[in-house]
């Protein structure tokens, strides 16, 4: 029972985070919408794997080398916001229902969460702002990780899930997939602007 409150604060922090609109959960919401859910499972684990790493490396101590060059840190809100903007754009013709985009594989899937700010902001916080929580840095950097992991697999299936349900009930309608495509580039304007 106490192992649940001291890592309770964290958990619900992780869920109200992984769990709302930003960049990745609408591209997973365009790729739900474009091709459905098992072919979106490659980009699914390239996302996940992605965030995993990241979590890692900021609890290794890569948090601190941005701090200490804000240049590198603003490179890559940057780089991310063309990136993410990139693979949104690039399926601005749908491809035909049922076949599967190029913009959604394992490989663009594993460099979305390294590259978009709210994926750092959150990861930066969890490790700062619940540190003691944790009687170890090796306890940290094993409760932090999985607990996001966790979170980005039951949510990551959720948000393909809705684009699959809007796909069809609106039979692959181009403007409802151009609007998650322009709502998709809105959510990384504004994460640039944060």
């Amino acid at each position: 029972m106490d192992l649940i409150h001291q890592y309770l604060p964290l958990w619900m922090f992780i869920i109200l985070m992984v769990s709302t609109p930003g960049p990745a959960n609408m591209l997973l919401m365009s790729a739900g919408a474009q091709q459905g859910l098992t072919p979106t499972l490659p980009f699914i684990a390239g996302l996940t794997a992605g965030k995993l790493a990241l979590n890692i490396a900021l609890g290794l101590g890569l948090m601190g080398l941005l701090q200490a060059n804000p240049t590198i840190a603003t490179v890559f809100v940057y780089g991310s916001a063309a990136y993410m903007a990139y693979l949104a754009l690039r399926n601005w013709t749908p491809p035909a229902p049922g076949s599967k985009s190029a913009s959604f594989t394992f490989v663009s899937g594993s460099v979305v969460h390294p590259l978009s700010p709210k994926t750092w902001m959150m990861a930066t916080l969890a490790i700062t702002q619940f540190a003691d929580s944790f009687a170890s840095v090796e306890e940290r950097l094993l409760v932090v990780p999985l607990s996001f992991l966790v979170a980005q697999v039951f949510f990551a299936l959720v948000w393909c899930g809705l684009g699959v349900l809007m796909s069809r009930a609106f039979e692959h309608n181009i403007v409802i997939h151009r609007t998650l495509i322009l709502l998709t580039l809105g959510v990384i304007v504004w994460a640039v602007l944060q």
